[in-house]
């Protein structure tokens, strides 16, 4: 009895060995399987980061690599683009005008460093961010191109003049969001064409669009922010005005009869520096008798409107507060 019970416990040990080796070799491969999906999953991501694409812009062909994650922007129109796009840059050149961003987009741009001003961005501050996307423009920044590009890949747009879309679709290509880009166009131009058929027969109205600057006066015509977009609304200009080029600037008072028009709009640039010379000399012309006389002025159709929406931002998120702006005047005032 005595060997048969040690026989027996012998036995079940043994069995009971072998199971224990046997769930530890299960367990070893588990563990190389899940290693090996880990490894996989970590060579994906790898790979995901590693894809790049070549954006085609105004300085050449520049490759960008994976999803940039910390964009430097050195237009003011740049920066709204961004913003449409759902991408909060980590620098950007301060606004026009505010301290140091327009009011429309001051909530969105808590946080985000400010590298100097747009026609002279400070290289040695956009460096200190460590950026992995530079997005400029060729007309403002082509000197030093070489410098920023040596910080990170630099994307460069033609011009800041005309069609605000332009650049939209290039700074679209440049983050890797050209399908958020097409939507947010598409969402602007049905915009468009919807406020297009409520203006109906308004649209006939002549638009007039005046600038006052620190020491000069424009005319603004259809290759500008706020020409671009009465055009596609369908507004007509007066003569002088409906024509394809930027303004007529420096003008005299002379040339006051040519503001007139069926509605006018006009708009103020007073930055910091100018010491509130742009609103004094807006105020000199306003109360001149010869602008007293436009039929436009005796009319009571002149308005007074925010130089960053019509002008100066020139970007998406403006345009749209633009479009704000012309069912004001025209499909709500009284």
């Amino acid at each position: 009895m005595h060997t048969y019970f040690q026989k027996k416990r012998f036995s079940s040990l043994l069995a009971a060995l072998m199971l224990v080796v046997v769930f530890a070799l299960a367990g070893c491969g588990s563990g190389e399987k899940q290693t090996s999906k880990e490894n996989n999953a970590s060579n994906e991501g790898a790979a995901s980061e590693s894809k790049s694409y070549n954006v085609k812009h105004a300085m050449g062909t520049t490759e960008v690599k994976g999803e940039p994650k910390r964009v430097v922007i050195l237009t003011n129109e740049g920066t709204e683009a961004l913003l449409a796009l759902g991408v909060k840059p980590v620098g950007a050149v301060q606004s026009w005008t505010g301290d140091p961003w327009y009011s429309h987009i001051k909530s969105d741009m808590k946080g985000v460093k400010s590298v100097g001003n747009e026609g002279e961005p400070s290289v040695e501050t956009i460096a200190s961010l460590k950026p992995d996307l530079i997005i400029g423009n060729k007309m403002r920044h082509e000197k030093i191109y070489g410098q920023l590009s040596a910080i990170a890949p630099t994307v460069f747009s033609e011009t800041l003049r005309g069609d605000w879309k332009e650049n939209f679709k290039l700074y679209a290509q440049a983050v890797n969001k050209e399908e958020e880009g097409k939507q947010v166009i598409a969402d602007f131009d049905q915009r468009v064409q919807e406020l297009k058929s409520q203006l109906g027969d308004k649209l006939k109205q002549k638009v007039s669009i005046v600038r006052f600057m620190p020491g000069d006066v424009r005319i603004y015509h259809k290759d500008t922010f706020s020409g671009v977009i009465l055009d596609q609304l369908g507004f007509a200009r007066p003569e002088g005005q409906d024509q394809p080029d930027f303004a007529e600037k420096n003008v005299t008072k002379e040339r006051i009869p040519a503001m007139d028009g069926d509605i006018l709009f006009y708009f103020t640039y007073d930055p910091a520096e100018s010491k509130g010379e742009a609103p004094k000399l807006e105020e000199e012309w306003v109360e001149d008798p010869l602008f007293k006389n436009l039929s436009v002025v005796k009319n009571n159709n002149i308005h007074k409107v925010d130089d960053a929406i019509w002008n100066t931002a020139g970007g998406v998120v403006a345009a749209n507060l633009f479009l704000d702006d012309i069912e004001k005047y025209f499909l709500t005032e009284k």
